[in-house]
């Protein structure tokens, strides 16, 4: 039995098999206190919410194992949504065709890139701190997301996107093929290609990997650049779900990447961490979420046993880190 844990662990990752550990006993606790919980209807739900934060969290991620931070991701997402909008009501609004939209969505990857770009730029060839660039940046969206919309929302789009919101491949909701793919990708791109590679060695130790000949800098450039892309991809997926585009979509999800990237167990300094665990921390949260609105929780309650799951998982790795060290000595 111990032999088969440990290959599901090699196989998995360490930081995998507990999680989905945890994941089950949520399921069975949720399961047992309301019989709502394992109805199609729930899970059904929970599939169209999850892609939203999923593409987010994915977004988060990068930047986070270079050694990062980007707190940028809903304004860009939402500024991203608001030029697809916008493309759309140039053409007609709700009589706008495909070609339009296909139009609106590469403008909407363009601005979300753009944006990613230019803090990318000044992370890396300036040296200012990701935080202060990002939230720099975040202020810079929110603000000319308001001042476009005048605080309100822009709606009235083609009925064919709600297929994207809403709809359905093979019984399975595309916005959620839409993230499994997306999270493919990023497992693909991080442990795979070379670009991977350096994102790790940047996130372990900047100095070291351009001593060993890596671009550090055009790497920085090209993560907070795909950052913002993911962080479209998301925006464009919300207009759809949610037929409308305003400045405020998705602020409270902000923290919500941050705590699903550490759960899923990304070092908060950079280097380690996978796609794997993090997307079974984000099943957790929703989960959580999901079996809490069942029981007639207060959502602002979610919120707070968000925050309080992230201390406790502070807490022990910091109690797992000195019991390694301890065992570590005494071998």
């Amino acid at each position: 039995m111990t032999g088969f844990y440990a290959q599901l662990q090699e196989r998995l990752g360490r930081e995998t098999v507990p999680l989905i550990g945890f994941l089950l006993l949520v399921v069975v606790g949720f399961a047992l206190a309301t019989p709502q919980f394992l109805t199609a209807a729930n899970f059904s739900s929970m599939a169209f919410q999850l892609p939203a934060l999923g593409l987010l969290t994915l977004a988060m991620l990068v930047p986070i194992l270079s050694g990062g931070l980007n707190l940028a991701i809903t304004a860009t997402a939402n500024i991203s949504g608001l030029t697809l909008a916008w493309t759309l009501i140039q053409f007609g609004g709700a009589e706008a065709g495909f070609g339009a939209f296909l139009l609106g969505v590469v403008l909407a990857l363009a601005a979300g890139g753009a944006a990613g770009c230019v803090m990318g730029l000044v992370v890396a060839y300036i040296g200012a701190h990701p935080i202060l660039v990002s939230l720099a940046m975040m202020i810079f969206l929110r603000g000319l997301g308001e001042f476009l919309t005048r605080g309100g929302d822009i709606s009235g789009f083609p009925d064919f996107m709600n297929t994207i919101g809403h709809g359905t491949l093979a019984g399975i909701p595309v916005p959620l093929i839409i993230f499994a793919v997306a999270a493919l990708v990023w497992h693909v791109m991080l442990k795979r290609t070379r670009h991977g590679f350096s994102v790790y060695m940047i996130g372990s130790n900047i100095q070291a990997a351009e001593y060993s000949g890596l671009h550090s800098k055009r790497t920085l450039t090209l993560i907070y650049t795909i950052s913002g892309m993911i962080c479209a991809i998301a925006g464009i997926l919300m207009a759809a779900r949610f037929n409308s585009v305003r400045v405020g979509h998705g602020e409270a999800l902000l923290l919500v990447t941050v705590l699903a990237c550490f759960l899923g167990g990304i070092d908060p300094f950079g280097g380690f961490g996978r796609v794997l665990p993090v997307v079974v921390a984000l099943v957790i949260l929703q989960v959580l979420s999901s079996g809490l609105n069942l029981l007639g929780a207060n959502q602002h309650l979610s919120t707070a046993v968000w925050g309080l799951f992230l201390i406790a998982v502070m807490a022990l790795r910091f109690v797992f880190a000195r019991l390694s060290e301890i065992r570590r000595r005494r071998e």
